[in-house]
């Protein structure tokens, strides 16, 4: 069976500040907050598809912050699925200085299985530069509180904020693969109007990296989480028309994923020297390699490369054959 995620999003609710990058009416598409009503609904319109083996993941905040009786209601509702078996378990994202040995009690006690921390970089001089309120020593901590408690661990890093660079963001991601998370999630920063960084981009202060700039960085971290046998589960943010309308600049595009994976084509093709070269690649890859609006076959005209494309079923998906005329 598929697996699927049944989303409640709790929008800024919770969270002791507003972050440098933060706009999660923008981000969510969600101003007012669910009710417990509103939860049982949306599993029960979920498990009326069949086919799936469900989790309910809170999402759009700092779950462990909110009020504690209004968190407990979510949960309670949401743990009578997990109880009932209709549902697999509860995912949660929080802050990581919003985690503590009474938390993972509560959440251990009504079915949470996973846990995510906003980490965003473990370089304290970004973390302070961004108004995030917490140190790359509080993601250690609960790291390894929640690695302790026994709960699937997920770690979120962004790429791209204000003082950050690429150098900075490959030691966070060291740093990330250090505390041994399940899975990860790699968020290149998009500016959005009524943030701190908005006016930064404004002022010309901040710099903020392009689609691009990310997928090219994206190309060197994602091989170091796979290496490490730790699971991407999402690159870059999902699209909605609130985010187009709002975002400013940054590194956003509804197809982030296939830029990078086309970025990593591209990179195959740049270990060999330029000359005439002649590409099999399969059906399924042939965007993929030619770039958006076809920019890496103009990339490799432009730097000596003579290109002769062969679609080939012989050769695996995202793979590619090269050789020399």
């Amino acid at each position: 069976m598929k697996k699927g995620n049944i989303s409640i999003f709790v929008p800024f609710n919770g969270c002791p500040q507003q972050c440098s990058f933060c706009n999660q009416k923008t981000i969510t598409g969600k101003q007012t907050q669910p009710t417990p009503n509103d939860v049982k609904q949306a599993v029960e319109t979920a498990l009326r598809r069949k086919g799936y083996e469900y989790e309910i993941a809170f999402f759009g905040g700092s779950f462990t912050a909110i009020e504690r009786e209004y968190m407990l209601s979510l949960l309670d509702t949401a743990y009578e699925f997990v109880k009932s078996g209709a549902v697999n378990g509860i995912r949660i994202s929080t802050r990581p200085d919003c985690i503590d040995r009474e938390i993972l009690d509560i959440l251990k006690s009504r079915g949470v299985t996973s846990i995510e921390l906003g980490a965003q970089s473990m370089d304290d001089e970004v973390l302070t530069a961004n108004m995030r309120g917490h140190t790359s020593n509080d993601v250690v901590k609960a790291s390894e509180l929640i690695k302790e408690y026994g709960f699937e661990l997920g770690l979120q890093m962004m790429t791209g904020l204000y003082l950050d660079t690429d150098e900075k963001a490959i030691e966070t991601a060291k740093k990330l693969i250090a505390l041994k998370p399940d899975t990860v999630r790699i968020y290149p920063t998009v500016v959005l109007k009524g943030t701190y960084l908005a006016e930064l981009y404004e002022k010309e202060l901040y710099k903020p990296q392009n689609v691009d700039d990310a997928a090219a960085l994206c190309t060197k971290l994602i091989p170091m989480f796979d290496n490490a046998g730790i699971r991407i589960i999402r690159l870059g943010l999902h699209s909605s028309e609130d985010i187009k309308k709002n975002m400013v600049a940054g590194a956003f595009h509804p197809a982030f994923g296939e830029i990078v994976q086309s970025r990593f084509m591209l990179n195959r093709v740049l270990e060999h020297p330029p000359a005439s070269y002649e590409i099999f690649v399969n059906p399924k890859s042939v965007s993929k390699l030619k770039g958006n609006q076809k920019r890496n076959v103009y990339f490799l005209m432009e730097e000596g490369y003579n290109i002769k494309f062969t679609v080939s079923d012989k050769v695996a998906v995202d793979d590619l054959k090269i050789v020399r005329r």
